[in-house]
């Protein structure tokens, strides 16, 4: 890849640019060098990032303006991921993008809210199971007068 690059390179600084000569001296692909200098395809890695909803800058930014909400206590839904997404790129992203794009970058956020709760911790988090651990913490209290 590195060689495709300095070919280019090479033959915007020719004046009269020998696609050919230079293919052969970076031992790359005529057509491929012709294609790319002629600005008829780009670079694999330019085209996933115009695929992508947001690139890779964008993407940085929103990690950045996440964990900042993050650490002054303000952990961002999936809902409010989804709309600052769109507030950058213009338009929504697919209903499932936001679950693919926190998949992706979970490693770099600093919140574990936009993680999916599991079964164990949501069936623990209910008011019954609450009001029956403070009943007993009561019993406890008064049978041994504390």
């Amino acid at each position: 890849m590195a060689n495709i690059e300095a070919a280019l390179a090479d033959l915007t600084l020719q004046d009269k640019p020998n696609i050919q000569a230079t293919a052969d001296k970076y031992r790359v692909n005529r057509s491929t060098l012709s294609r790319r200098f002629n600005k008829v395809t780009t670079s694999r890695e330019n085209a996933y990032d115009q695929q992508r909803v947001l690139n890779n800058i964008q993407s940085k930014e929103l990690i950045k303006y996440i964990n900042e909400l993050t650490e002054r206590g303000l952990p961002p839904t999936t809902a409010i991921v989804h709309n600052l997404a769109a507030g950058i790129i213009g338009r929504q992203p697919g209903k499932h993008w936001t679950a693919y794009w926190l998949a992706a970058h979970k490693d770099e956020l600093k919140t574990g809210y936009l993680s999916p709760i599991n079964a164990a911790r949501k069936k623990a988090d209910s008011a019954l199971y609450y009001s029956l651990y403070f009943k007993l913490i009561g019993r406890k209290l008064s049978k041994y007068n504390i």
